[in-house]
């Protein structure tokens, strides 16, 4: 395996000297040139402009003897092809001498037969067709199996219909993936009125096909996108083909491909800004031409799909930013460009990859906003000046009493985004945490178990009775807050909070609104803005306990099952003002008051996108693991270590399997142990002036550059996921194994070249690295024959029965099929 790096240890000792210190001429613009023979542009040799180039004698017996296998498609190795910037000729040139360079020069080129390159064109695009219809028949395949909903189609799918319904909910992604999922359904005939209530309900007569459909086509785009980025990026088409087999043949890719999910969206927004990355890179030498511009503008709209799918998109906005600096350094540092002219590739980055992606980004908030006008589920979630722009919710168009008054029925909102109402309902406390009275909580959805009557604190007599006058609630004011429901006051006391230790414990306590002096709340306007009223809605308020001291809150905690997983409402004796422990008066219902409209609080569109995404920040790291609710570590998704059962359970079942091929996925990983070491071999002796073959150096570029592009693209969509400390699955891991495979089709095709270069001639060289090639492509799909059911689905015996598909292929005791 690692024949290759041997000999080119052997060779750097060997050859190793110290390089010329003086200064290199520039030139004006930078162009590919094939190792060894800087008068042949790589422009030229692609297009066919010329032939083959003459070269000196000592490089014609290495050429004669045939020591590199040329690509498929005929022609020399793509691969051994290599970047120059910004020099007029190149080292190996320079070493060869002056007359050499001459003779190069002077030789007439012969032309390829038109016949011969048209040949080769055919031959590619029949080549790219090929694989594409073989990821698209492997996607489709049996795309209705199952008819019913698998893991988070009933998340997704559900999302989906409220786009038809326009009904309002809240997610913790951006709303691109489920708008599209929405349209998708919408075009193919689907009405929204399935209820997607939980997994393994059947779809019966709706038609869930067109959904699944759109997701399975962009899952399937993913294996053409990839051929086409390794092949800009090492100029070999078995490197390109091997990186096509080993994603075509991956179960994992292929399952989450197949249902409706925002993991293929994603996964395709992001591999489209890594091919048209690669492809602007490629036009360096034409900038401002219309390729140029067409793939840097076309990044900049895929960077806002990834972005407009999961925050995971900014991943990828990493690596291109990356990208477009270090192409702006070396701009910069090119003294035959001027300022000028580095000013122009600095706007046009900042246009097409700033500007751009951030106006698409926007616009597809606006059209979500347009769309969703109807009140939904995610009401609670937001504001309620949100809330009143929403139709058929009842703060929309609606008028209300301005003033809180004593005997009003409301409801009392957090101020801090995603916490809800105060809410109770008759559930007690459990044994063991603090006293065993009345739960109180915050709830995000509307609900009867939120309405409160406001009451003194000294009387019992009914504030609504006609004969008494209105009496409004005052700043400083001593009141109880009754629940309408139970009819039980709020009430804290010194028993310790069921989860925040050193607050104190929130109840119902009382009968019929009798109680004791633990009921007893003081009212505060926040700072006073508006007077001793309060307001409805503008007014921020605190509830400071009279007995103890301590401000009503909410930690944000979510309780456990016996708090039916609502959030924990404690009272905490730090007096700091926070949003937890602000809140407003949002519905106010008082029969003897008049009331305003509340048009005028409906929010600007700026206040409702900063609101949103403040909502889908804190749900994000609200998303923790709850009681035996299977998740995983960052550290098990490269070695394949668990998968994630996306339907079925029983022999009687249909049952579909989340895992990665086993031999996909190892051979990735030792792909990147193999890299990170020959990478660093090669680096090193490039970095002591090891004097490299011209193959051996073509093909160290390709290492060093393609291979590094793709290397920081698995370390960026795969190690942040360490820091997160929010709830992670086995699936979002795949961002990263598709930038694994990538690496894994250019080393493999790299270390194969290398080793057939080191140890035979020509005909034996073109074996050995058919052969190795050809015998991973072959492992591939052997092993996705084997492991094919888990992805396909099926029924019958479990694994450890033999008559199961499945018998003799738990490879390891996690493997839970």
């Amino acid at each position: 395996m690692l024949c290759a790096t041997s000999r080119f240890l052997a060779a750097t000792a060997l050859r190793a000297q110290p390089r010329g210190r003086g200064p290199a001429p520039r030139c004006r613009r930078r162009e590919l040139h094939f190792p060894g023979h800087p008068e042949l542009p790589l422009c030229d040799f692609l297009t066919g402009q010329l032939g083959r180039p003459s070269v000196p004698a000592g490089r014609r017996a290495i050429l004669r003897r045939g020591r590199m296998p040329p690509a498929v498609g005929g022609g020399l190795a793509g691969s051994e092809l290599r970047v120059r910037r910004g020099r007029c000729g190149s080292q190996a040139a320079r070493a060869v001498g002056p007359d050499v360079a001459v003779e190069a020069a002077a030789r007439s080129h012969k032309r390829p037969a038109p016949g011969s390159r048209h040949f080769e064109a055919a031959g590619r695009w029949a080549l790219l067709a090929l694989v594409t219809l073989l990821s698209f028949a492997t996607r489709f395949h049996r795309l209705d199996e199952p008819p019913h909903i698998c893991w988070d189609e009933t998340h997704f799918g559900k999302m989906g219909s409220y786009y038809i319904n326009r009904t309002f909910f809240f997610d913790v992604h951006p709303p691109l993936g489920k708008m599209l999922i929405g349209l998708a359904g919408y075009l193919s005939g689907y009405d929204g009125t399935f209820s997607f209530q939980k997994p393994g309900d059947k779809y019966e007569h709706h038609n869930y096909m067109g959904m699944r459909g759109f997701c399975a086509s962009l899952g399937s785009l993913l294996v053409p996108f990839a051929y086409l980025t390794v092949l800009e990026l090492s100029k070999s088409l078995p490197a390109a083909l091997l990186t096509a087999a080993l994603l075509t043949f991956d179960t994992g890719c292929l399952t989450l491909s197949q249902y409706i999910l925002l993991d293929p969206i994603l996964m395709f927004f992001i591999m489209a800004a890594m091919l048209s990355m690669v492809k602007y890179n490629s036009c360096a030498d034409r900038p401002f031409s219309a390729p140029w511009w067409f793939w840097l503008s076309l990044t900049g709209i895929n960077l806002a799909g990834a972005l407009g799918v999961k925050f995971v998109g900014l991943f990828i906005i990493v690596q291109v930013g990356w990208n477009t600096i270090s192409d702006l350094w070396h701009l910069f540092g090119d003294l035959s460009l001027s300022l000028v002219t580095v000013g122009k590739h600095l706007t046009a980055r900042i246009l097409c990859l700033i500007v751009l992606p951030l106006a698409l980004y926007t616009a597809t908030y606006a059209v979500h906003f347009m769309v969703l006008n109807k009140s939904g589920p995610g009401d609670g979630f937001f504001s309620s000046a949100f809330q009143a722009r929403l139709s058929g919710n009842n703060l929309h168009n609606a008028s209300i009493p301005e003033h809180l008054a004593y005997g009003s029925v409301i409801t009392v909102k957090n101020l801090r985004m995603a916490i809800g109402y105060l809410h109770s309902h008759r559930h007690l406390y459990p044994e063991g945490v603090g006293a065993r009275q009345q739960q109180v909580t915050t709830y995000l959805h509307k609900d009867y178990n939120n309405l409160w009557i406001i009451k003194k604190h000294n009387t019992n007599s009914d504030p609504l009775d006609p004969s008494f006058p209105v009496e409004f609630v005052r700043h400083g004011d001593i009141i109880r807050l009754e629940h309408k429901e139970t009819s039980r006051n709020l009430h804290s006391h010194y028993h310790e909070a069921p989860l925040t230790r050193k607050h104190y414990q929130v109840t119902g306590y009382g009968i019929n609104g009798t109680g004791d002096s633990n009921d007893f709340w003081r009212i505060e306007v926040v700072n006073r803005k508006f007077g001793n009223r309060i307001k409805v809605l503008r007014s921020r308020i605190r509830f400071i306990h009279l007995v103890t001291g301590c401000v009503l809150g909410s930690s944000g905690k979510v309780l456990p099952k016996w708090g039916w997983e609502q959030l924990e409402v404690t009272c905490t004796p730090y007096l700091k003002e926070t949003l937890n422990s602000i809140w407003n008066v949002e519905d106010h219902i008082n029969p003897k008051l008049p009331n305003i409209s509340l048009d005028v609080l409906q929010p600007s569109f700026p206040e409702i996108l900063l609101e949103s995404h403040m909502v889908m920040i804190r749900g994000n790291n609200g998303l923790k693991p709850k009681d035996n609710e299977f998740t995983s570590k960052p550290w098990h998704w490269p070695i394949n270590y668990q998968g994630l059962r996306f339907s079925g359970i029983n022999d009687t079942d249909f049952r579909v399997y989340l895992l990665g091929n086993p031999v996909v996925w190892w051979l990735n990983l030792l792909s990147i142990a193999l890299y990170l070491l020959s990478g660093s071999i090669i680096a090193v002796a490039m970095q002591r002036g090891a004097r490299l073959p011209p193959e051996v150096e073509g093909l160290s570029q390709v290492l060093l550059r393609g291979g590094g592009q793709l290397l920081l693209g698995w370390t960026l969509h795969y190690f942040p996921f360490f820091l997160m400390g929010r709830i992670l699955y086995f699936h979002h891991y795949f961002p990263a194994m598709l930038f694994s495979s990538m690496l894994t089709g250019v080393l493999w095709d790299t270390l194969l070249r290398l080793c057939a270069w080191s140890l035979a001639s020509s005909s034996l060289a073109r074996g050995i690295h058919a052969v190795g090639i050809v015998s991973l492509l072959l492992g591939a799909a052997y092993s996705f024959y084997l492991f094919h059911p888990l992805a396909y689905g099926m029924v019958g015996p479990l694994a450890q029965d033999p008559r199961s598909p499945m018998a003799g292929l738990r490879w390891l005791e996690s493997w839970d099929f």
